[in-house]
């Protein structure tokens, strides 16, 4: 596992802090500056009361006393933390607050995106403050997560919703993606074999990670469940030889897919299938499916295992990656309303759902989310680079939507909030599987020699 960038900034980054994005260690050298006294054109003339400010005090506490400060529309300034702050929210006005109290994520992420809420001191580090609290206390009925929970188990992700869900995200627009993506549109958690790679690079790695987990040979099929832009199915047909399936709802991806692979004379070796993963037929040496489980819906869980072991060989090999937690729990619902609908980051044991009823044998897990958080860095930066690029396409609320999004995500798996979990597996009476871990990282161990005989 190899460390954030919490104190180091990644290679080729831009100079300077970006919005959103003051690594820790660097904000903590200087305490937050002193308000203007000049009024915020959003604020209202109203005086907080005492009920407001005894409001903002129980959500700080029941949030487990982040060491974050709220400032009032009045400038009343309200902590519960035990030292003194780094960061700040400013909120402009009574009704944002009461809002809140209803649904804390919610409103707050409706609220920045609106301009009602501003936050001094780093996107990201007053997320990763709040995190840190709420991961240690309880709370449930603080957020209503036990009603969120069952309410969730009444919806159906059927086709039809899935490909809703990902219209709303994935298909807003090609040019947009590739503004701050890397060259490949690769929109999962890049492998930093080495922490000083480029994003290119990283993601590169990472490809070759999945395709050494399943080991891949010259002439084996793979299936792919939901493919992106095409770039791991292209990445294994090229360089390990393999005939690949990759199956995906969304149309611009595919659009986008299929033209690369026809440029790249990799059309016969590749077919990209616009079709929902529980329409996947035929038998495969390998299964693979990369940053598509948060989209499943846990429900779903026992049906895609059965869709998996209906299609790989005796001998074949499978890995899941996904975001996931360290115990169940629901996710937020801001980012589920606003950014992923139907989303679901399973526990390692919601993931076993697939896997046990199938008498699969799981034959690695391994959970690499500070690469995640190295690799939102890179994102988050390339989107502040070219803001003005994606002002000309969307209105602000978007802009900052997608830059809460970013730095909240950044928060999420620095903290731990968030996990990232690939897991390796297979038909429970196959013999035929690596002895070792040695072949995972034959870079890593070249690495290693040759700064042995130096």
């Amino acid at each position: 596992m190899n460390p954030t960038k919490s104190e180091a900034t990644p290679k080729h980054a831009p100079p300077g802090n970006q919005p959103g994005d003051q690594p820790p260690g660097r904000e903590s050298q200087a305490v937050l500056p002193v308000r203007s006294s000049s009024s915020n054109s959003l604020s209202t003339q109203s005086k907080s009361t005492a009920f407001d400010r005894w409001l903002m005090r129980t959500m700080l506490k029941q949030a487990g006393n982040p060491e974050i400060e709220v400032v009032l529309w009045d400038k009343s300034v309200i902590s519960t933390s035990p030292v003194s702050p780094r960061t700040r929210a400013v909120i402009h006005n009574r009704s944002t607050l009461y809002k809140m109290l209803i649904d804390p994520s919610l409103y707050f992420g409706d609220a920045y995106s609106e301009g009602l809420i501003e936050v001094e001191g780093g996107l990201v580090n007053f997320h990763e403050a709040i995190d840190r609290c709420t991961h240690a206390v309880d709370t449930k009925h603080f957020y209503r997560d036990g009603l969120r929970s069952s309410l969730a188990w009444l919806k159906r992700n059927t086709i039809d919703a899935a490909r809703s869900n990902i219209h709303h995200h994935y298909d807003i627009g090609n040019d947009f993606y590739q503004l701050w993506l890397d060259e490949q549109l690769a929109y999962t958690c890049a492998y930093f074999a080495d922490p000083e790679m480029t994003l290119e690079e990283a993601q590169i790695a990472k490809m070759d990670h999945v395709c050494r987990k399943v080991g891949l040979k010259t002439g084996d099929t793979v299936v792919e469940a939901g493919c992106g832009w095409g770039a791991l199915a292209l990445h294994m047909a090229r360089y390990y030889g393999v005939k690949v399936r990759a199956f995906n709802i969304s149309r611009e991806q595919l659009s986008y897919a299929r033209d690369r692979a026809r440029q790249e004379g990799l059309s016969q070796q590749v077919e990209f299938v616009e079709d929902d993963w529980r329409n996947i037929t035929g038998t495969y040496d390998a299964f693979v499916s990369v940053g598509m489980l948060e989209h499943v819906g846990l429900k779903n869980y026992r049906r895609l295992g059965e869709v998996i072991s209906d299609c790989l060989s005796p001998q074949g090999r499978g890995l899941i990656h996904s975001i996931g937690c360290n115990s169940p729990r629901t996710l937020d619902s801001w980012t589920t309303r606003r950014i992923f609908p139907g989303a679901h980051v399973p526990s390692l044991s919601e993931m076993m759902q697939i896997f046990e009823p199938q008498k699969f044998s799981v034959l690695d897990v391994e959970n690499i989310r500070l690469h995640y958080a190295m690799t939102l860095e890179h994102w988050l930066q390339r989107y502040e680079q070219n803001i003005d690029q994606v002002r000309e396409m969307f209105d602000e609320n978007f802009i900052r939507t997608w830059r809460l999004y970013l730095s909240a995500s950044i928060a999420a798996f620095r903290s731990g909030s968030l996990q990232l979990f690939q897991v390796a597996f297979t038909n429970g009476d196959n013999n035929e599987i690596p002895w070792t871990r040695a072949a995972l990282y034959p870079e890593e161990r070249r690495q290693s020699r040759r700064g042995e005989q130096t």
